[in-house]
């Protein structure tokens, strides 16, 4: 799992051309699939979390720039895969949510600033607890009596 991405980035995204960020986006729709079928359907990544990360950046900020890239087949509209027909679907009591990646404290600013306007806190003090994301399976487990009784994923996302 040691492959880097297959394209480096010479410009940045505003400096491209309409033409040249719907070619760019198109390459990296293909590259990160075949990356997400190799992670959620295959279990063989062949790159590591922050070069597929970097990745999904650039395909976001290309997204961003040309917003005409971001149709319903987007990339960012989804997240995982879809979930083995082996498994038995079920509804989870509360939903499992997906996190999101920071990388500066700009991010951790939007991140607070969306947290209060959410609640509605305007400058209130907020404290939060912030640990590093550890990529794996998110599971829910449910116990009865000390016994395991149910565990699901969050299936597709």
């Amino acid at each position: 799992m040691t492959k880097k991405p297959s394209r480096a980035y010479p410009a940045s995204v505003e400096e491209l051309t309409p033409i040249e960020a719907r070619a760019e986006h198109a390459r990296l729709h293909e590259e990160i699939a075949a990356h997400d079928r190799r992670y959620y359907l295959d279990d063989a990544p062949t790159i590591s979390d922050a070069d597929y990360d970097a990745l999904r950046r650039r395909y976001e900020e290309l997204e961003k720039a040309f917003p005409e890239l971001a149709t319903p087949q987007s990339l960012t509209k989804k997240v995982g895969a879809k979930p083995s027909e082996k498994f038995a679907k079920m509804k989870h009591a509360v939903p499992m949510l997906s996190l999101g990646n920071v990388f500066s404290d700009e991010e951790v600013l939007e991140f607070v600033a969306r947290v209060r306007r959410f609640l509605g806190l305007g400058e209130s003090l907020l404290r939060f607890t912030f640990e590093p994301k550890i990529d794996g399976l998110s599971c829910s487990l449910r116990y009865e009596k000390g016994h395991l009784v149910q565990a699901a994923t969050r299936g597709d996302g």
